[in-house]
């Protein structure tokens, strides 16, 4: 598909195209492409008619089923900005995304995971509003400010649907009076410079980040992708990743509409679960994270399990070890493994390309995709580096946000005048220009592929009652990647434990977030302007130091 610069050209140009082919298998629903776009146009239909209007902010909170594809893709048809909402965040964490963007409609999947998300939010509403922490402008919907509705998928039927909700599956009769040729119409003047999405990643300050992407940045992302992993109408997807994530929106949903594949969404991960997929639907792309692999590998299915219809795997996030790309081909069957790299800010950065040996892919983030530029700069100087010579890693072009939400000073400390976007990483490009990742300038670690910024858990940790500071790093973990450990300084006398840490982080924290590890200290190190030497904390999980 060439020369579609928005998502809804994009949706009906699939429809065209691929019309009777699968678009979406999850359980026992089947979309089409065609049905997919028809599904999108009635839930559109259902926004324009509780009020959304284009330019406004749509948010969905839920989990990786057809319901969100459908809603997803039908905020754009309706001529609004999507915002996705991380499944494991807590309810003060999403009031405050909701606040912040000013979303008119939020599309909840209630009851996932055993929680009750519509009640989280209005508890977490109503004790900011008491705290004076939450404004009363606007209308009020269960308790939450400028929310015009609340759209609720569930399994309880419509009667069940509390005040100021709608059932995902009434939105066709609620627009019964908005036609198919009004929403198209809005939808047809969507442009490709109009902002598609707003995805929230964690700042070093603390506070998450809204970044900015316009329809032909999102789609430019997706077709990259698509283009260097050969993906096409023959591939059935098995999406993992989650939807909320650009990885599972953009390089997943946006992939498929881009390219005919059929997507399998997993609302949850479980290794048994997919390799029955892999093996009963004939799954060919699994993309994800390095311990979605050492969990497929290690699952005591695997050995029965036929996984020859495997094709593509592409990897990322974290360090990948050069023997987990062997047993990627030689196990489960991949031909073609590729490892990348990206991040919300600008999805697809680098890639390493078909035909790269084992050691390229494994360790090297690729080159830079077509139509990006990739510097290696010294971050004291400003001096562009040569190969071979480590310093800040800097993309520019097209597929570079147009900014953070709100926050004017946070872009254009991000964003060079002359287009270059800082990354914050630390790097080096071999004469062949592939990148290598070696450090980071800011203290965000990875863990089973989710951002952690250690500033907003050491923001928690400290209002927790006998800690006077915390220090939060990322360490090894052979399934995770990543995981925290939080070096806790405590006041004289508190007797808080490890388990009062990490119990206190979980009822404010998305459980990624959390820490694992707890140590105690007396002081955190310092130098001498009193900022914190993590790398000192860091040298103890180095190999050949000691380990707790």
């Amino acid at each position: 598909m060439t020369g579609v610069q928005t998502l809804p050209a994009a949706v009906r140009e699939a429809a065209a195209q691929y019309a009777d082919h699968p678009a979406v298998v999850d359980g026992d629903t089947t979309l089409t492409f065609a049905s997919l776009r028809q599904q999108v146009r009635d839930a559109a239909r259902g926004y324009v008619a509780l009020g959304v209007r284009p330019g406004d902010r749509v948010a969905i909170w839920a989990p990786n089923t057809w319901h969100w594809i459908v809603a997803g893709l039908a905020v754009s048809h309706a001529g609004a900005t999507l915002v996705p909402l991380n499944t494991r965040y807590k309810g003060h964490e999403v009031i405050d995304v909701l606040d912040r963007t000013g979303a008119t409609l939020a599309i909840i999947a209630d009851g996932f995971l055993g929680r009750s998300q519509v009640d989280e939010l209005q508890a977490a509403a109503g004790e900011l509003r008491d705290a004076g922490d939450l404004g009363t402008e606007g209308e009020v919907v269960a308790g939450l400010p400028g929310l015009r509705a609340i759209v609720r998928i569930s399994d309880d039927a419509a009667p069940g649907n509390p005040p100021g909700t709608v059932a995902f599956v009434d939105l066709a009769s609620v627009g019964a009076s908005v036609s198919d040729d009004q929403v198209d119409a809005i939808a047809d003047a969507v442009t490709g410079d109009d902002i598609a999405d707003i995805l929230f990643t964690s700042g070093t300050t603390g506070r998450s980040k809204g970044v900015l992407s316009a329809h032909s940045q999102t789609i430019s992302a997706s077709a990259v992708w698509a283009a260097t992993g050969q993906v096409s109408d023959a591939d059935r997807y098995l999406v993992i990743s989650p939807f909320f994530h650009s990885y599972g929106y953009k390089v997943g949903i946006v992939t498929s509409i881009l390219t005919g594949c059929t997507l399998y969404p997993m609302a949850a991960f479980d290794a048994g679960e997919a390799l029955r997929l892999i093996a009963d639907e004939q799954i060919t792309m699994v993309p994800g994270a390095p311990t979605i692999f050492h969990s497929l590998l290690e699952h005591p299915d695997f050995a029965t399990t036929d996984t020859s219809s495997l094709r593509f795997a592409n990897t990322g996030a974290a360090s990948v070890p050069v023997a987990l790309v062997e047993r990627m081909q030689s196990e489960l069957s991949f031909d073609l493994v590729i490892t990348a790299f990206g991040m919300t800010e600008c999805v697809t950065a680098t890639m390493c390309r078909p035909g790269d040996d084992d050691h390229t892919i494994a360790t090297t983030c690729g080159r830079v995709v077509d139509g990006l530029e990739l510097r290696i700069v010294d971050p004291e100087s400003g001096r562009v580096l040569g190969a071979g010579e480590e310093g800040e890693v800097q993309f520019r072009g097209p597929m570079v946000m147009r900014g953070y939400l709100d926050d004017p000073e946070a872009t254009a400390a991000t964003i060079e005048p002359d287009g270059w976007l800082h990354t914050g990483d630390v790097g080096s490009v071999d004469e062949r220009g592939y990148l290598r990742i070696t450090d980071r300038l800011k203290d965000m670690y990875i863990s089973g592929g989710f951002n952690v910024y250690p500033a907003e858990v050491e923001q928690v940790l400290a209002r927790l009652d006998g800690v006077v500071e915390a220090a939060v790093i990322g360490v090894p973990d052979e399934r995770m990647g990543e995981v925290g450990k939080a070096h806790v300084v405590r006041r004289d006398g508190a007797d808080v434990t490890v388990e009062d840490v990490i119990a206190f982080a979980k009822e404010r924290l998305a459980n990624f977030k959390v820490p694992r590890v707890v140590e105690f200290v007396d002081a955190l190190p310092r130098n001498l302007g009193g900022k914190v030497l993590k790398t000192q904390l860091r040298e103890q999980h180095e190999p050949g130091k000691g380990q707790d």
